[in-house]
């Protein structure tokens, strides 16, 4: 599910914990209401056992008086009253924190209603741009380039959310109309009806289109991300293996071998300078993106 990123974030991580009641909450679940509190039920309990031993004191009394009768109504009537109280059933420690987690999540959804994108409430084509905008987002926040710092991460951890959410929002109204539009021309359409259904579904498919836009430009961003993603690492590797380059000389002299290689071992300078210049280019190609994406 996507949440509006402006959403707390403890709320926001409770929907996320929640999303199969948060589904049967938009079916027209409400959870049952709570009638008494551990402490009403525990002080009537107390209370009816009190009753009990102060009845069996009194029967007892009527016992020494030799009063029978009343003594044998008393004593059942204890009797009856204290095996209730032992047996009535005691609320769940785990049943009572988890209906208690139902109503906050209950009342969590009704404060942050139409804040939060069920998956499931996307229809097939929303779905998959959805998934596509969502792997573009990923692409750029697990990035080395980007956790380094030569994107702007500050920026990026802000602006991606927030263009998530909205990818998320409008693919949740045009599945909710595009089903609604479906189902009134299933039934079948008069020429009338058809030329009024006609636009409306050209403005379903504009608003696609729109969205598809959307995520197109995220993954050119992602793109030009993963390029600089390819020379970063890259540019590592070389200078790892810079590094290294007077060892594989030593080596070279001790044994003797073709001294031929040394100069091909010497262009790994040049291999580091090439990449850093690609990863220069990259990032600042990326940067243009962000800036398209961000206006």
């Amino acid at each position: 599910m996507i949440v509006d990123p402006t959403v707390p974030g403890d709320v926001a991580a409770l929907l996320r914990e929640h999303r199969k009641l948060l589904l049967r909450i938009e079916s027209g679940w409400v959870p049952p209401h709570r009638k008494h509190s551990p402490a009403v039920s525990a002080a009537a309990r107390l209370a009816a056992a009190v009753t009990a031993l102060a009845a069996a004191v009194y029967g007892l009394a009527l016992f020494v008086a030799e009063r029978w009768t009343p003594f044998v109504v008393i004593m059942t009537g204890s009797a009856l009253l204290m095996v209730g109280v032992l047996l009535r059933p005691r609320p769940d420690a785990e049943v009572e924190r988890r209906h208690a987690r139902e109503r906050e999540v209950y009342e969590a959804a009704r404060r942050h209603g139409g804040r939060y994108v069920l998956r499931e409430r996307l229809d097939d084509p929303a779905r998959a741009l959805m998934a596509r905008a969502q792997a573009a987002i990923d692409q750029v926040m697990d990035s080395s380039v980007n956790a380094e710092g030569l994107l702007d991460d500050a920026r990026n951890a802000v602006m991606l959310p927030a263009q998530e959410w909205e990818i998320a929002r409008l693919l949740a109204k045009l599945s909710e109309l595009r089903a609604e539009h479906q189902e009134v021309v299933s039934e079948g359409v008069t020429p009338e009806v058809a030329a009024v259904a006609e636009p409306l579904a050209h403005a379903l498919d504009s608003s696609q289109e729109a969205v598809l836009a959307r995520v197109e430009a995220l993954e050119r961003y992602a793109g030009h991300v993963a390029d600089a993603e390819r020379a970063y690492r890259a540019r590592n590797q070389i200078e790892r293996l810079s590094a290294r380059l007077p060892r594989y000389e030593e080596l070279l002299a001790e044994t003797g071998a073709d001294g031929s290689a040394v100069p091909e071992l010497s262009r790994l300078s040049d291999d580091a300078d090439a990449l850093e210049q690609a990863l220069r280019d990259s990032v600042s190609s990326a940067h243009e993106a962000f800036r398209h994406l961000d206006g």
